[in-house]
Order: structure tokens, then sequence, then C-alpha cells
């Protein structure tokens, strides 16, 4: 198949989060499985821009990359020229997947698929939680989803939805909607053990022995404010939260651990961390906490799993479902008081750890390599595309 997938933000942006990851490794897959994998998106990373070459076909892994300039209203993603390129190549992909909402370049692929009478998928990534449009930017939300997003989903040819959680808040909109496709996203093996030590704030962070690791943006939605405000009632537990700031989220929990006496148990990493860094934090890390308020899947949790550290996940974490199931981890409400409960009965038990963990390590291994996703997703194409056949047929 010739697939083309539309995202605002890809590689190297990694500023962007676990999305920017799972959605290259998605198309690495469908490449490797010998698909025709292209994608559009733009060269914006805040406020500068990637150094990419523009308007030209970049081959990433074997996907193959066009980068557009987003030179005004960036915050929308706004590329006139995407635009151009999708009004006249669209019709010669069998299928286009778009990822994400609320943005630009998801409306023009959209519009372009609509026109060209192509059949689209389309990924929320999380976005339609409605706790989360009620919480920030409700109005501008709700206004897009009415005018905009409403249509382009109900007018796709299939929704991919990473988790149950995420199927049901997608659902509670009351939408005339296509089949929802319930594919989770794939986890990379972990890298090959390096000799080379990490970065000093990384050692800096890890030198006083095990920690409870919340490794992702540091963003509102994220919850680690309940995590910090759970540290009162967990005396020894030593926290380490990582990665890019978002909107000086950081200083605000700086400020709420020097309130609350928990200042020595928490350091706060406020950059993307990767390679040797990252694996270094896992190794570290006794126990992974992801309390987000809502999170569509939970990737950074999976990878802890893969490499067999437990996860205490709060209730609105897509992956949380999977962390009951197996018992790997730990599944609490979003209340302080509960995440602390959880972390002082599993830092107790250090052997009922390593089990949790080893359970979860297993679990990854046998459902979320991402060849086997990537075969489900052309599978989902697949079926769009015989749909579109005996429509025509009709």
């Amino acid at each position: 198949m010739r697939l083309l997938h539309v995202v605002p933000t890809y590689l190297p942006a990694v500023r962007y989060g676990g999305p920017i990851r799972s959605v290259h490794a998605l198309c690495r897959g469908l490449a490797g499985e010998g698909h025709d994998v292209h994608v559009f998106t733009t060269s914006v990373d805040g406020p500068s821009d990637s150094d990419v070459p523009l308007l030209e076909a970049v081959d990433l892994d074997g996907v193959k990359v066009t980068y557009f300039p987003s030179r005004t209203l960036r915050r929308l993603y706004w590329s006139p020229a995407m635009g151009r390129a999708l009004a006249a190549t669209v019709a010669g992909f069998d299928v286009v997947h778009l990822h994400a909402i609320y943005l630009w370049p998801i409306w023009a692929g959209a519009r372009a698929a609509r026109r060209h009478g192509v059949p689209y998928v389309m990924s929320p990534r999380g976005m339609l939680v409605p706790e989360l449009i009620r919480r920030k930017n409700r109005w501008v939300k709700t206004a897009w989803i009415e005018l905009i997003e409403r249509r382009n989903l109900e007018r796709a040819a299939a929704i991919h939805v990473t988790s149950s959680a995420e199927a049901g808040h997608v659902a509670s909109f009351g939408w005339s909607l296509p089949p929802l496709a319930m594919i989770p996203h794939g986890v990379d093996d972990p890298p090959e053990p390096s000799s080379d030590p990490p970065a000093a704030d990384i050692a800096g962070a890890i030198a006083a022995g095990p920690i409870v690791l919340a490794l992702g943006r540091i963003s509102w939605e994220k919850g680690l404010d309940r995590l910090i405000a759970a540290l009162p009632r967990v005396p020894h537990a030593r926290v380490v939260l990582a990665g890019g700031d978002a909107d000086g989220q950081a200083a605000r929990l700086a400020a709420q651990a020097r309130e609350l006496g928990v200042q020595d148990r928490v350091t706060i990493i406020a950059r993307h961390v990767d390679g040797d860094d990252k694996e270094a934090l896992f190794a570290a890390a006794r126990i992974f906490a992801m309390t987000s308020l809502s999170e569509n899947f939970g990737l950074a949790a999976f990878e802890a799993l893969r490499r067999g550290v437990p996860v205490l996940a709060t209730s609105g974490v897509g992956m949380a479902e999977v962390v009951r199931a197996t018992g790997a981890g730990e599944v609490v409400d979003g209340a302080p008081a509960a995440i602390a409960a959880a972390l002082v009965e599993m830092l107790a038990d250090e052997e009922r750890c390593r089990s949790m963990g080893e359970i979860g390590r297993r679990c990854v291994v046998q459902s979320y390599g991402w060849s086997g996703i990537a075969r489900r997703m052309a599978a989902l194409y697949a079926s769009v595309l015989d749909r579109k056949v005996a429509a025509a047929a009709a």
C-alpha cells in the first residue's frame, strides 16, 4: 500500500514527547513490512525550526518524510506549502492517516482526502478527553470541535484509539462515528548497554540509590503535583521528574516541593532525556510513576515495563488496564493519599516489585513489539480499502 501520514511535528522535534517517537516507529514498522510510507509534517520545533531540508523527501529508516515551513500561525502549524502539496499528491495514496486534532495540518489533510475520495484514518492521540478540554482552552477547543473536528471524525473511514479508555472518551461525545479500531502503540527494545557515564545532572539524581521515576513532558496534565503531594506520607521515597518543561511547570512543582518540605527528596530535570541518560534513570528506578489526569496510552510507562520496572498508574492512564490485568504494578485513583499508600506498599517489598516488573517485561515483549503493531495497523488500512471497494461496487 502507498500510505501518507500527516502529523504536525516529527523527528527530530523530540520536545513534543511520546507521539513524535510513536508515529515514527509506526511508520518505520510499516515500511519494514514493505509498504511505501510517506510523512507530511512541518519543521516546527518550539520557537525555532528543526535543521532539516524543506519541501523534499528525506529518508528516515525507510520512511519518506517531507518537512514544510510554518512561518505564521505556528501554534496551529499553518503551512500553505503543505496545503498545496496535499492538493497535488493526495490522490496518489491508498490511505491517509492523520495524527492529532485541533491543528491545521489535520484539517487540511482530511479536507484533501475527502476531496479526492481517499479514505483516511484519524488518531486523536488522547486529545478528546472531556476533562482536559474543560480545564484548558475550553471555549476555543469546543468551537474548533464543533466547526471542524466533528466533521473530520465523522467522515473518517476509521478512528484509531490506543486503549479502551481513549475509546470511551471518543464515544462519549455521542457523534455518528465510523468504526473505532483499538491498536496500542508498540515499544522499542532497550539499546545495548553503554559504558559511557550519564550526564552530570542524571548522575547526581541517581547517586543516592533507587528512585521513583516520572519520565515525560513536565506539564499540568501529567498530574505530577499529585505525586509530590503524596511524598509527606512516604518518608523514604526519592522522586525524579525528568522531561521537557511545558509552560514553566517545573518551577511550580519545585515551589510545591518546598512548601511541603520535601524538596530534598524531589529532583527535577527539566530537559528532554534520551539515550544513555534515559537508560540510567530506568536502571535506577524501583518504581515508575504515571499519575496523569488523563493519558491515552502511556508510552513511557510501557518503556519502563520493557526494562522490568513496575508501574504505579492512576486510573486515568490508558495503560492502567494492562497493569491491572497483568499485575505489573498498581493502579490507584488520583488522590495523593492513594498514591502514597501504593508507594509505601511497593517500596516495602523489593521482591514483589521485582516480580511485578518481570511480569510487565514479559507482557511487553509478547504483545507490544512494533512489527506486530505495524501489521495490525496495515490490516486496518486493508479493511478500509475493502469497504471503499465494496461501496463503489454497490
